[in-house]
């Protein structure tokens, strides 16, 4: 169950308002009725207002308006109350329609207390607004307060009450717009509210959008229907206009890109809605939802980075040290400085590329670790979406997510591709199939936002034949990571098994042409072994053995698969 907020509580909540003296006790429906008989013709006269003056103070006090106003208030009632004009009251009290113009003071004072309600932009029609109506039914004076919550999630719980009530209830659209926009503009702190406003939606726009949000966050529903927004709508005509625009994608919110059609069976639903990622990444954030673009990265924070010595031959080691001294951050700055000032690209993208387990990305963790950056690692398969189209959003939203986190990062994360292949490949001309051309445009996509990279992205692939011509210009750096010779091997052995005798580690180190990861997995069965078995007599043969099984393809008489 939803915990109710005490703001919840306030809104909902209702005071019963009745008075008594010696004779008797009357209602707020008795003195109404009361009220609206005596007034019919009484031009407000100074007798009408002493015979009924008791009834008259208990709706002023009710609703804390003046004697006068409240007079007004029950005639509004009887007249309307959905749609009255002054001259309306003034046919009501007997009084010409020059004297109805004295009115205007009183019912601007009513719709600021939230009793009331102009009907048009001309203020030429007010009426009773439609919480005060409902109130009366239940014979309290209920009027909808200023209110002011403390965060995004209890401005939801209150949208949450109102919602279901206005969904059931077949509302007035402009009492709708005006409790949502006071609501927004009590609450301008609120990112939601403020950004709500910022839009500058017109009404129905405003509902669809703020509705949309309300039924993700409260009912978990991101997947609606035109049957569900029917109700906002009070025409037909408008209606349908509507569920036209939004059936041909040109409604602007459609356009704004904050709905969007729901993907089934690889095909877009023109009959189904949901929020975009762009709309709850902007109007959502302080949520915290998880959403596709969340899966489609994580971001790894360098102080949660385990420190690893890292082996490398010595052409390698030289550069990956520069490529350490390049991140640092006061090095990027003034490198980045001098580079705008030369009107050149500041963003600097690298690859990583050579045979599997040669510590490629092992690297780029232990470089964000040391020059203190966070990785925003990508999870490729998550981009590669089945859904015609998906894919081509989710790599726009990751590089927006990541052009925010440059923003508001003091140091610049680093971007991972991991396998970038699967993503980078060559691209295909004269494309037909649908999978083609979306890879085409996924592809395009990467190289426009490498053109214009303003932070760090780093790529690993261990089948750098195919990558796309096009990519490899755009990669500024280029390391190969090629396996350890024997000295570097023996290095990795001793680190990876401590207690090994420098001779042990000279044999292994000679004998097997491993990578650092291969030797890794060793070091891991080794423990297992010591854990299940305790200590061996003859560690070096299982070791050895060990070898033997990592480089079983050597063994296969099938030809080796991919890049060589």
């Amino acid at each position: 169950m939803k915990k109710e907020s005490k703001t919840q509580e306030k809104v909902t909540s209702a005071k019963k308002v009745k008075t008594t003296d010696a004779q008797e006790t009357i209602t707020l429906l008795q003195a109404i009725g009361r009220i609206v008989e005596g007034a019919r013709d009484s031009k407000l006269s100074d007798n009408f207002m002493r015979q009924y003056k008791r009834e008259i103070r208990l709706i002023a006090d009710a609703y804390g308006i003046t004697p006068r106003q409240a007079v007004l208030f029950c005639i509004t009632l009887e007249c309307g109350p959905y749609s009255v004009y002054f001259n309306e009251l003034a046919r009501f009290l007997d009084m010409n329609n020059v004297a109805s113009l004295s009115f205007g003071a009183d019912i601007n004072d009513m719709i600021k207390r939230r009793i009331l309600r102009y009907r048009d932009k001309d203020k030429d029609a007010f009426s009773v607004r439609d919480t005060v109506v409902n109130g009366l039914r239940e014979n309290q004076a209920i009027i909808a307060p200023t209110v002011i919550v403390e965060d995004c999630d209890t401005l939801f719980e209150i949208m949450d009450t109102w919602f279901s009530r206005w969904s059931d209830n077949e509302p007035n659209i402009d009492e709708v717009v005006e409790d949502l926009l006071r609501l927004f503009k009590d609450n301008k702190e609120i990112g939601f509210a403020q950004k709500i406003l910022d839009l500058k939606l017109n009404k129905s726009e405003m509902v669809v959008l703020t509705y949309f949000c309300h039924l993700l966050v409260n009912d978990n529903d991101n997947r609606i229907t035109f049957s569900q927004m029917e109700w906002i709508f009070e025409r037909r005509t408008s209606f349908k206009r509507f569920t036209r625009e939004m059936g041909q994608g040109t409604h602007p919110l459609m356009v704004q890109e904050f709905i969007e059609n729901i993907c089934e069976d690889g095909q877009a639903n023109s009959n189904c809605f949901c929020l975009t990622e762009k709309a709850k990444r902007e109007l959502l954030a302080e949520l915290h939802l998880e959403t596709s673009e969340i899966k489609m990265h994580n971001l790894l924070e360098a102080q949660h980075i385990e420190p690893k010595e890292m082996f490398y031959p010595k052409a390698m080691r030289q550069q990956i040290d520069e490529l350490n001294s390049f991140l640092d951050d006061k090095q990027f700055l003034e490198i980045q400085r001098r580079l705008i000032n030369s009107g050149l690209r500041t963003g600097f993208a690298c690859l990583f590329y050579g045979a599997p387990g040669t510590g490629k990305t092992e690297t780029v963790y232990q470089l964000a670790r040391v020059t203190g950056r966070s990785i925003m690692v990508v999870d490729v398969p998550q981009i590669k979406s089945k859904w015609v189209g998906e894919s081509e959003k989710n790599i726009k939203a990751l590089f927006d997510r990541y052009r925010m986190l440059v923003k508001r990062c003091e140091l610049a994360p680093i971007l991972l591709f991991n396998e970038a292949d699967a993503i980078f490949g060559v691209r295909k001309n004269g494309a037909e199939s649908a999978v083609d051309k979306m890879e085409n445009t996924i592809q395009n996509i990467i190289l426009q936002e490498m053109e214009n990279l303003q932070g760090i992205m780093i790529a690993t692939t261990n089948l750098a034949g195919n990558l796309d011509g096009a990519f490899e210009r755009r990669f500024l750096y280029k390391v190969r990571f090629e396996k350890p010779d024997a000295t570097v091997r023996r290095c990795i052995w001793q680190e990876m098994i401590p207690d090994l005798s420098d001779l042990e580690a000279q044999t292994l180190a000679d004998g097997f042409d491993l990578s650092g990861g291969q030797i890794e997995n060793i070091a891991r069965k080794n423990t297992i072994n010591h854990i299940l078995h305790g200590d061996s007599s003859d560690r070096l043969a299982i070791l050895k053995k060990y070898c033997c099984d990592e480089t079983i393809e050597t063994r296969s008489s099938r030809p080796r698969m991919g890049y060589q």
